[in-house]
């Protein structure tokens, strides 16, 4: 296979940018934190979500996120610290006080030969219970 970008996925990428007032929750929050811990380093190595490729553009991006802006926003929470330590209200408009949206129309595969998995982390926590694995692989 060629190494030069061939075929695309079906999906966008989408990336939430930490912004400093999350990163300024971070710090108030941790009881040890990380002298050298910068908004910088929080950005590195960002979640990044893909969407429907129906979602061709920024509006349409910044739209389709804030329609599910509580699950997106206790998810980057949750990345941090348990839910105890989140904020007692979140809002919308402080959602987008913390994260940019971040948009990627184009989603190449560089790994063809490779196939993609599905990794459901939820039910990997309830595999010990049925037994069954978290980890789909497509074709």
């Amino acid at each position: 296979m060629s190494d030069y970008p061939r075929y695309t996925l079906n999906r966008s990428l989408v990336i939430l940018v930490p912004q400093q007032p999350f990163f300024d929750w971070i710090m108030a929050v941790d009881t040890d934190p990380v002298p050298s811990l910068t908004l910088e380093n929080v950005r590195e190595d960002q979640s990044t979500f893909l969407v429907p490729d129906e979602v061709s553009n920024a509006a349409q991006a910044v739209q389709w996120v804030e329609e599910r802006w509580r699950a997106f926003f206790e998810f980057m929470l949750g990345e941090w610290f348990e839910e105890s330590a989140w904020p007692a209200a979140l809002t919308l408009e402080q959602f987008r006080e913390w994260f940019t949206v971040q948009h990627h129309s184009t989603v190449f595969d560089m790994a063809l030969d490779f196939g993609i998995e599905h990794e459901d982390w939820e039910a990997e926590e309830e595999e010990e219970d049925d037994g069954e694995p978290g980890l789909h692989r497509l074709h």
